[in-house]
């Protein structure tokens, strides 16, 4: 028959397991391209709806075959829409803009290495297409609920890879499927994108 102390050791043990589950380390993905591979953090904690409506995208397999489509060097590399023959690829309905909740949260910056979402004009409009920055844009962060202060949802980060982000950030741009600019002349694939944690 257990003793009173082992129960008690073990109740606590149970609860700090379940306390432990529930406040699970930020989810991370991992990239693979034909350029290399990284992999990002992503913080629910900052943006809950922005990070599921990404790792939605991730757990359907949406991004395996997309291209990164636009590159500018020293501003930010862009993908997640387009197929390799650049068809756009079927999305769910746009999520909320979570600047202002992001703000109160305590949100990232649009700084080296951040994971944003990209958009329209329309600040409700972010569906699959992500961009990473490659230079601190803190000009793209959210300011005000504005046409000009709305800007970019910050959602993660590079913690692994940055040499392959900086790699394509280099790659010479021009022409390609339905753009007249910024697309590597060398084709950067997502080969696959997964959830590693």
């Amino acid at each position: 028959m257990m003793h009173i102390a082992q129960r008690l050791a073990l109740s606590f043990l149970l609860c700090f397991a379940l306390t432990a589950q529930a406040q699970s380390p930020s989810p991370q993905v991992k990239f693979v391209t034909n350029a290399g591979e990284f992999v990002v953090e992503l913080y629910p904690d900052k943006t809950p709806k922005t990070v599921e409506n990404f790792l939605g995208y991730v757990r359907d397999g949406h991004y395996n075959g997309t291209l990164f489509h636009r590159v500018i060097n020293n501003f930010m590399i862009q993908g997640g829409g387009y197929d390799t023959k650049y068809n756009e690829k079927n999305t769910r309905a746009p999520i909320k803009h979570e600047g202002a909740e992001a703000k109160a949260n305590g949100a990232l910056h649009n700084t080296v290495g951040t994971l944003s979402m990209a958009r329209t004009n329309n600040p409700h409009s972010a569906t699959a297409q992500f961009f990473i920055n490659v230079k601190d844009n803190d000009f793209l962060d959210h300011q005000s609920p504005t046409p000009q202060g709305w800007g970019y949802v910050a959602f993660g980060k590079v913690i692994s890879g940055m040499d392959v982000i900086n790699r394509i950030k280099a790659l010479p741009t021009g022409p390609g499927g339905p753009f007249p600019t910024d697309v590597p002349q060398t084709p950067v694939v997502i080969q696959s994108a997964t959830l590693v944690k």
